[in-house]
């Protein structure tokens, strides 16, 4: 395994491509390389066009590979056209219909599926025909072998190069899938990103939204339902005909699944009539959550509380759910035995369509009782003491203060144990690299962050500074006179600064209240001058087009979150000005405590605010004749942070007057583009 830390500038992403294409040439093998953002992910296909300049070569070499909910179901299509959808719904099923005849890989989220085209019509339009809600089912589906996504994943096991995501390959692995295709070489770019990615991927979650999930995988739809989701009795009927013990327990499984939350949960949670163990216990979180409030209930975000000193009514609740999910584990572990024997003694009727679903009802019905399992694992705890190796507690999700879950959470102290055991360990080489992979630490922080400190042999370490020349081509301003909590000063100083640079802005938000907020004071005096804003989480299209808009208008400027700090690549004039609405602290809830307890404390906070900055920051410094201001909103800045950029930029404390006059001054003269329009944004906070 080698560690790589390559700042902006370096090439690192040609410098893995090329010699990975020339190894997968040689040993007639594969390289998986792994992402973060989409962002890179659309990068990391044009550079590898440089690589194999022939199309059909490239169709053959690379192949990308996304989560299901990114690509077009064709039997979602199928449904669609045969009127299941109507009015303007109806015409974006044809129109898609028509590109789907065309479509490369059937990526309806940053394909070539033009990303202006679903907001001309209803907001879940586009995503009605994809796979979002785990209707799939698989070689039951008469449109299997055409599947975008099955031809993607065997297009695989022939592919040279392998443009997947951090969540895709843990996934992958945790699950067994594609045990035949499993990658041996393996290149993770924005590595420093494997802890959050892991962080999400080993989690366990036993909450309304996940149990409901689990009953309708087993039962089925009920009453009102609508969909194409199918329970186990339908999914292998033919299989409880031909062996009772099956069929017994398909039936026992689906009695056992009564006892988890069914549709409306919610609403008879928040109303105190809870129906059923499992809908009980999470009536008992939620009066346990708002018991132990501290006064969070009025901010409408999401309130939590440790899993300890739980009252009687919590503890009767968990051990009724353990019951519960005992039973419903047992059936299900028995009727894959009984898949296995039936698979194993193949019937006549056994074909190899039936095969290859019963198998994929087998890996399914795995991961489903692994879940199971965990969710009893953490009830077994019942609030006693606290497992060293997973953070547990007690949450209520809300969103702009409407609850949407309730239940009990379990994350790794330290994520990177499961990935080094599923993803590293299996693997026979490994490129870990990032422009911040020691997030302003050492060689120590790198490893931990990457899973590299738990393998047995040693780490290889590298790393290549930045070659710009930044004294001359960036300048920090720290703008000083911007009150926290100020809305209308914030919104005046993006306002400000924007005019003053006349477009060409990259603002990033560590809220995306605050982001609204700031979009809907300025956008239209902006745009009244010639200066287009576009917003994450308030304009509708996908991140990459809206990317590649601002990219070709010198004069738009985009506001959002986390997922356009990492990996957007803007080079030239169009990106030269970065403002950062204040410090990225981390939120101090109860895990980000549990880690900074043992990562070091403030040191562990500096680490991650450290590697936030610099990543932001290499937003604006692209190419070598690249020029641009970074500007902190932020006059509680502590200087032991400003080692985040890179040695030799000048950095300046100074009042939003001065900081407008220096972009001003900054511009350069001979440059005059004409007025132009933009638009665009990225999707969401987490990017994948």
């Amino acid at each position: 395994m080698l560690l790589a830390e390559a700042g902006t500038g370096i090439g690192k992403t040609l410098g893995y491509l090329a010699p990975a294409s020339l190894w997968a040439q040689e040993a007639d093998g594969a390289v998986w390389i792994s992402t973060y953002t989409k962002a890179l992910q659309r990068q990391l296909v044009s550079e590898a066009r440089r690589v194999y300049p022939d199309a059909q070569q490239f169709k053959e070499k690379v192949v990308v590979r996304k989560g299901r909910e990114n690509y077009l179901c064709l039997l979602n299509l199928e449904d669609a056209l045969q009127g299941g959808f109507a009015g303007r719904a109806a015409i974006l099923a044809h129109l898609v219909a028509r590109w789907a005849a065309y479509t490369a890989d059937g990526d309806m989220i940053g394909g070539d599926l033009p990303g202006w085209l679903p907001t001309l019509f209803r907001r879940n339009g586009s995503t009605a025909l994809t796979d979002r809600r785990g209707e799939c089912i698989y070689a039951g589906c008469p449109h299997y072998r055409k599947c975008f996504i099955e031809r993607a994943s065997r297009a695989s096991a022939q592919a040279d190069i392998v443009i997947a995501n951090h969540a895709l390959m843990m996934v992958n692995a945790a699950r067994g899938r594609e045990e035949a295709g499993r990658p041996t070489r393996i290149i993770f770019d924005e590595g420093h990103h494997l802890f959050d990615a892991a962080d999400s991927t080993f989690a366990a979650a036993l909450t309304g939204a996940e149990m409901i999930e689990i009953r309708r995988w087993i039962i089925g739809p009920e009453g009102k339902a609508r969909g194409r989701r199918r329970g186990l009795s339908a999914r292998l009927a033919d299989v409880a005909s031909y062996d009772e013990e099956g069929g017994l327990a398909i039936e026992a499984a689906r009695e056992a699944a009564e006892a988890l939350p069914g549709d409306g949960w919610l609403g008879r949670v928040n109303e105190g009539v809870p129906s059923g163990p499992a809908e009980r216990l999470l009536a008992a979180v939620r009066a346990t959550v708002y018991a132990r409030d501290e006064g969070q209930a009025e901010s409408g975000y999401g309130l939590e509380t440790e899993y300890a000193n739980l009252d009687a009514h919590l503890i009767e609740a968990i051990a009724d759910l353990m019951k519960a999910l005992e039973a419903l584990v047992k059936p299900l572990m028995v009727l894959g035995q009984r898949l296995e024997a039936i698979v194993e003694d193949a019937p006549d009727w056994l074909d190899g369509a039936a095969r290859a679903r019963i198998e994929g009802a087998m890996a399914s019905l795995g991961w489903r009782v692994d879940t199971l399992r965990g969710w009893i694992a953490l009830l077994g705890r019942g609030g006693g003491p606290a497992d060293p190796v997973f953070v547990d507690w007690l949450a209520v999700d809300r969103g702009e203060g409407r609850e949407y879950d309730i239940g009990i959470h379990r994350h790794w102290l330290d994520p990177t144990r499961p990935v080094s055991s599923v993803v590293l360990k299996p693997a026979h080489g490994i490129l870990t690299t990032s422009a911040t992979l020691r997030s302003g630490g050492d060689w120590d922080t790198a490893e931990a962050r990457t899973g590299a400190a738990h393998l047995e042999h040693k780490v290889e370490h590298f790393a290549a500074p930045s070659p710009f020349d930044y004294a001359s081509q960036a300048e920090v301003l720290v703008v000083t006179d911007i009150v926290r909590g100020d809305m209308p000063a914030l919104a005046g100083a993006y306002s400000a600064l924007i005019s003053a640079s006349q477009g060409g802005a990259l603002g990033l938000f560590t809220a995306i209240k605050r982001l609204r907020s700031v979009h809907a004071r300025i956008a239209d005096r902006l745009a009244r001058d010639g200066l287009p804003l576009y917003a994450q989480h308030v304009d509708p299209m996908d991140t990459g087009t809206l990317v590649d808009i601002f990219r070709d208008d010198p004069h738009a400027s985009l506001i959002g979150t986390d997922a356009l700090r990492d990996g957007m690549d803007v080079p030239g004039h169009s990106l030269r000005l970065v403002i950062m609405e204040q410090v990225p602290w981390p939120r101090p809830d109860i895990l980000h405590k549990a880690r900074r307890l043992m990562g070091g404390g403030t040191e562990y906070d500096d680490r991650i605010i450290r590697a936030r900055l610099a990543q932001a920051f290499g937003r604006l410094i692209r190419k070598a004749d690249d020029k641009g201001h970074f500007v902190l909103l932020s006059s509680a800045t502590p200087s032991r942070l400003l080692t985040a950029f890179p040695t030799g930029t000048p950095i300046h404390r100074v009042t939003l007057d001065e900081a407008v006059r220096r972009i001003k001054s900054g511009l350069s003269p001979a440059t005059n583009f004409g007025q132009g329009s933009a638009q665009e944004i990225e999707d969401e906070d987490i990017p994948f």
